[in-house]
């Protein structure tokens, strides 16, 4: 299969483009350190908060095209109008169930000696993470214990009861207990780490664990 890349639902391939490249770096950490005169190694910051947090997604798609300044124009026309400095869901063909997000800037160049032409799509505020494009679903009725799958990026469940339900989990040594009605609730305690993650559930109504998953 050629390589493509999608800007939201919108397959560049379909609109007279070939990717030509792409540059898709693991975003940097926020690092930071320092330097105590006297001892022999910095003092780190990078986990000071208990986890790595990181920089900004930077990217870049080289799109091109063979034909007239015309149908360059034409092209160009159809990618910038609706994407340029907009944020965009961007996908690659190689992996079709993730997808990035940041605000795109683009710069078209055309060679009226080859005919040859070039988008250049650039992101330098990207989110860190890539999302899965499905969210993950998970329901029971009348109670048991869940699994909750995650991958990477913790993510704080969406969770949904038809009755009243309690809820239990255990993240390292700390037990949380929760009891709720029927309706929508979101727990930040509730946090999934990379994964498996066991909640227990005791009522007779159903409940729906509903989130994100993301990674580098």
């Amino acid at each position: 299969m050629r390589p493509d890349v999608k800007l939201n639902n919108v397959w560049m391939s379909g609109l007279g483009w070939l990717r030509e490249s792409i540059n898709f770096p693991t975003p940097q950490s926020q690092s930071n350190t320092i330097v105590v005169p006297g001892r022999n190694s910095p003092i780190r910051y990078t986990e000071a908060l208990g986890r790595v947090s990181y920089q900004p997604r930077n990217f870049e798609i080289i799109l091109s095209m063979l034909g007239t300044r015309e149908q360059f124009n034409q092209k160009v026309s159809a990618v910038v109008n609706p994407f340029a400095g907009h944020l965009v869901k961007v996908v690659c063909s190689e992996e079709p169930g993730l997808y990035a997000i940041g605000t795109l800037e683009m710069v078209p160049a055309y060679d009226p000696l080859t005919g040859k032409g070039q988008l250049t799509i650039s992101c330098s505020d990207g989110d860190s993470y890539r999302y899965h494009v499905e969210e993950t679903v998970i329901t029971v009725t009348g109670g048991g214990n869940v699994i909750l799958d995650n991958d990477y990026m913790p993510v704080v469940p969406v969770i949904t009861a038809t009755a009243e339900t309690a809820l239990s989990w255990q993240i390292g040594t700390d037990t949380f207990r929760k009891t709720v009605s029927s309706g929508t609730w979101e727990f930040p305690e509730m946090e999934l780490q990379a994964g498996r993650n066991v909640v227990s559930v005791t009522g007779n109504g159903t409940v729906t664990f509903r989130y994100r998953e993301g990674c580098l």
